[in-house]
């Protein structure tokens, strides 16, 4: 059984820095992607960034671009977000998805994921 979790979270001020952690266990594939997705109460769930299995080429989203940074270590199964400058707008819950693929790709589509974490809250206060 896949296992996703996040940690890191917690709360900061506007312009601090935060690193969020995903760490997934019992996945037997050798090859997978990962995603960091948020969502808001009442907000539909928003893609943040992917990383594909070789940490090449990261995408990120508009808002988070130039300010956060996905970083990944396949063989140890863990996934870190750097969250620099934050900002008020920023205040979500931040969940990490999982994509087993041979493909050096990572989709921004949140169907496209097979396993999910419970999410940890990031309250960014001016």
């Amino acid at each position: 059984q896949v296992h996703v979790e996040e940690s890191g979270g917690g709360d900061v001020q506007a312009g601090e820095s935060l690193t969020l952690s995903c760490r997934v266990d019992g996945l037997r594939n050798t090859y997978y992607n990962m995603a960091w997705f948020r969502q808001a109460p009442g907000k539909e769930r928003e893609w943040v960034g992917c990383i594909g299995w070789s940490g090449n080429n990261p995408s990120y989203a508009a808002p988070v671009k130039g300010r956060f940074t996905i970083s990944i270590d396949v063989a140890e199964f863990v996934a870190d977000m750097r969250l620099n400058s934050l900002k008020p707008a920023d205040t979500d819950m931040y969940y990490c998805a999982v994509k087993p693929s041979s493909y050096d790709w990572c989709p921004s589509d949140e169907y496209e994921y097979n396993y999910w974490g419970r999410g940890t809250q990031v309250p960014v206060s001016s």
